[in-house]
């Protein structure tokens, strides 16, 4: 039998022996790998930080504080908010942040899965990141569904071809080219308001319920097709209109962000996902065609529009003989530009002009005195002027302070580049840090004791002064990276504001349900619904007579 098994050709199942041992090794290999992501290298950080006093919620294998955060924050959206006119909307919409705070201090560190997250709310530390050490922190990148809801455009781009993006694309929002659009953007307003006071006019009560978050978008879209196509806006709102559509499967599919790999299968919304993406980019490439091929055309006498920008972009250099320092945009580029200022445009001052509208409609007093003097500036029908607009005080004080409350963006993100000190922390490369920017601006040591009251008052100095830290405000970021639109927003905010002013008084529907929530920006979880009632104006030597919903109220000039 020795004999027997002494004479069995070993060597043939050395081969197999052989790659049994080298898988094993990989294996290992990829285990060891997985733990030191997994569970060393957060454990590390973890006591990085506890050495220097910070510490937080505890690392769980793999899925850090997800399980937690998800779980706080669809608690806090369950119920709406009571009193339904409470501004303390910091525990529903950051209800994760709220809570940790509480236990661990304003800076804390939490996981997102295994990568660690610096939450930090003190301004000086802010300034730091956005300011004075802002060359060693980059925008952190989003999941691949993210960036396709917002587009791989400026609010996601790093590095050199950001930089040079940021410059072709910065003429567009110079206040004297937005200017050009106000008759337009005006024409749009005065053509939605119309159609509400013929719908109130038939009503018995002489009201009618709109819900503003549906109707605003219309009129932000119009804006946004101008200020991106200027002369090309009917191509232009034919290629948003495909995108507003593939941003409805884009959300859909962001719901299933957990599920690995999901926006690979080819379920019918994905498949239609990847048409819409085609058609856009045909659309687009065609629309780019003809722009090219028409003639030269003098952008110092014309609205200059986004996408002239990126198409002529470097050839100002080639015709002057010049070498082309400034580099062409690819349309691929284009294309990914266009729909980041198509989503971000539209929601974020979608999303302002809702809530300046609900807080008004909640706090009537404000809107006296917002009506008043927009009706002494501005006239009781007309159109305003960019000067116009620029002396309606407080209407941009009640802007900032709904800005303060409800900021468009809850939170921001920058990323480690490298190791870097901050305010005596050292942080590692790597590291994410989450810029809580609705806590800063609800936090009483900096706004006081009436942080979570509607008080725009507190801006009648200027927004250096309203809080007692100048980086207390920053609804639109602050540095190199602040919001590159902020100005055509703002513009269309105070011009359609004071278009509605001018006509209608308005508070908020019985229906109306207050309950702020987050996906991504900040939105009325069931809508907006508010009254509006056409005012009635008489002139007088001494002002004008205002009757409003609340009966006869007289505002004197």
């Amino acid at each position: 039998m020795v004999t027997k098994l002494w004479c069995f050709p070993w060597r043939w199942l050395l081969p197999f022996s052989t790659a049994a041992v080298l898988i094993a090794i990989v294996l290992i290999a990829a285990s060891f790998k997985l733990l030191l992501i997994l569970w060393w290298k957060p454990k590390r950080i973890e006591q990085h930080f506890a050495k220097q006093g910070i510490r937080g919620p505890p690392y769980r294998f793999f899925v850090g504080n997800l399980r937690e955060i998800v779980g706080l924050m669809l608690e806090a959206s369950s119920t709406p908010m009571s009193p339904q006119s409470s501004h303390n909307i910091l525990p529903r919409v950051l209800s994760f942040y709220h809570h940790w705070k509480k236990i661990y201090g304003s800076t804390f560190l939490l996981w997102f899965g295994p990568t660690a997250r610096l939450a930090v709310a003190n301004p000086d530390l802010i300034r730091e990141i956005f300011v004075s050490r802002a060359e060693f922190f980059d925008r952190y990148e989003s999941h691949p569904l993210v960036r396709k809801l917002e587009g791989d455009g400026l609010v996601s781009l790093r590095g050199e071809k950001w930089a040079h993006h940021r410059k072709v694309l910065t003429p567009t929002f110079h206040m004297d080219n937005l200017k050009l659009l106000i008759p337009m953007i005006g024409k749009t307003v005065i053509d939605m308001v119309d159609k509400w006071a013929a719908t109130s006019s038939a009503t018995v009560r002489g009201e009618v319920e709109i819900d503003v978050a549906d109707w605003f978008q219309g009129v932000t879209e119009d804006a946004i097709t101008r200020t991106a196509f200027g002369r090309s806006y009917d191509d232009g709102k034919a290629v948003f209109r495909l995108q507003a559509q593939q941003m409805i499967f884009a959300a859909e599919a962001f719901r299933m962000i957990l599920v690995p790999g999901y926006r690979f299968l080819p379920t019918k919304k994905n498949t239609s996902s990847w048409k819409l993406d085609i058609e856009i980019r045909r659309n687009l490439e065609r629309l780019i065609g003809v722009r090219r091929k028409e003639a030269a055309f003098s952008v110092e006498e014309k609205q200059k529009d986004l996408l002239g920008l990126m198409i002529n972009a470097g050839g100002g250099s080639r015709r002057s003989g010049n070498p082309a320092t400034v580099a062409p945009i690819s349309v691929r580029d284009i294309v990914e530009e266009c729909k980041t200022f198509f989503f971000a445009g539209k929601q974020t001052t979608t999303n302002l002009l809702t809530w300046t509208t609900v807080l008004l409609g909640m706090h009537p007093e404000w809107q006296e005195l917002a009506r008043h003097e927009v009706l002494q500036v501005c006239g009781s029908r007309d159109i305003p002027s960019r000067e116009q607009l620029s002396k309606l005080k407080t209407l941009g004080m009640i802007l900032n302070e709904t800005m303060r409350l409800y900021p468009p963006a809850v939170a921001t993100i920058r990323r480690a580049k490298a190791d870097v000190e901050i305010g005596g922390l050292n942080i590692p490369q790597g590291t994410e840090l989450l810029i809580p920017i609705m806590a800063v601006h609800h936090d009483r040591g900096l706004w006081g004791s009436d942080a979570a009251q509607f008080n725009p008052g507190r801006f009648a100095d200027g927004v250096g002064r309203a809080a007692r830290h100048p980086t207390a405000f920053i609804p639109f970021g602050m540095g190199t990276r602040m919001c590159i639109g902020q100005n055509l927003a703002l513009l269309e905010a105070r011009l359609t504001l004071a278009l509605i002013l001018q006509r209608f008084s308005f508070r908020p529907s019985p229906a109306y349900v207050h309950a702020p929530t987050v996906l991504m920006l900040l939105y009325p979880q069931y809508g907006a619904p508010i009254l509006f009632r056409p005012l009635r104006l008489s002139s007088s030597t001494d002002g004008l007579g205002i009757s409003g919903h609340h009966g006869t109220q007289q505002s004197s000039a």
